[in-house]
């Protein structure tokens, strides 16, 4: 996989791709990254990228001219160029981060961490020209219903969520019991030492009986999401997600509750 981000402030993302995980997922190869600085393509002697909204307004809006060459400097086809022949052969996805587009997810993330390559458009102060959003961008994603001053901020945002589904960056099995990997949150994780101050490491992590742990681990799974997200219990229930000793257990703690 590789990524490829246009941004105002390129420094905030070479720096990202340095550390942790991630930066050993680039030293070994398995994700490749560039990071473009949009005001590389500004003509004038200020680098100017931005400028007012026609119709008025406050803020400040990015202008079309600068992020399209941006673009067009990866090969990326104008859609309504009639020298360009659009393919979406082999194409790089075309992503813009912003609090309009369609909310980014879990599911999301799977589908993204499967592309071979994503460019990730950032915007700042107003946003984007609408016209580039109309002749390049495959897809509008929001990371949340809030409004940040950074698009770099939302990126960093998808890319962390992605790459660490990305075959061979991470163990599979350290990804399969995480929040929202089952339509549960994930349950209570404990280590070193086993007492602190008057708090003691639940006897059953200790037991060493792993079917024990398993049931309790499942149970607090559950417990914790009917109390923070019901809303992930009920659309895990309409999708069909939940084995049989999952349902009973809802059932259980809903009467408890209720009565």
């Amino acid at each position: 996989m590789t990524y490829t981000v246009l941004s105002l402030f390129p420094e905030l993302i070479d720096a990202f791709f340095t550390l942790s995980i991630l930066g050993k997922a680039v030293n070994r190869g398995i994700v490749g990254y560039r990071s473009v600085n949009i005001r590389d393509f500004a003509l004038d002697k200020h680098k100017t990228c931005d400028d007012a909204p026609y119709g008025g307004g406050a803020g400040m809006l990015m202008m079309a001219e600068p992020v399209g060459r941006a673009l067009t400097s990866l090969g990326l086809p104008n859609r309504f160029d009639p020298q360009t022949v659009v393919s979406q052969t082999g194409k790089p996805r075309v992503l813009y981060l912003s609090p309009a587009g369609r909310p980014f997810t879990q599911e999301k993330a799977k589908e993204l961490a499967g592309e071979t390559e994503l460019i990730l458009l950032c915007g700042r102060y107003e946003g984007l020209d609408q016209r580039i959003i109309d002749a390049y961008v495959d897809e509008e994603i929001s990371i949340g219903d809030y409004v940040l001053s950074s698009g770099e901020v939302a990126a960093l945002v998808l890319i962390d969520a992605t790459y660490r589904l990305i075959e061979a960056v991470i163990t599979p099995a350290s990804l399969e019991e995480e929040s929202f990997s089952s339509g549960l949150l994930e349950y209570p994780q404990y280590t070193r030492p086993e007492l602190y101050g008057t708090l003691k490491v639940p006897e059953v992590l200790l037991s060493g009986h792993h079917e024990n742990i398993r049931q309790w681990r499942l149970q607090k799974q559950i417990e914790k999401t009917l109390a923070l997200r019901p809303d992930l219990i009920r659309q895990g229930e309409e999708a069909g997600l939940f084995d049989r000793e999952t349902r009973t257990i809802i059932a259980e703690l809903r009467n408890k509750s209720a009565g």
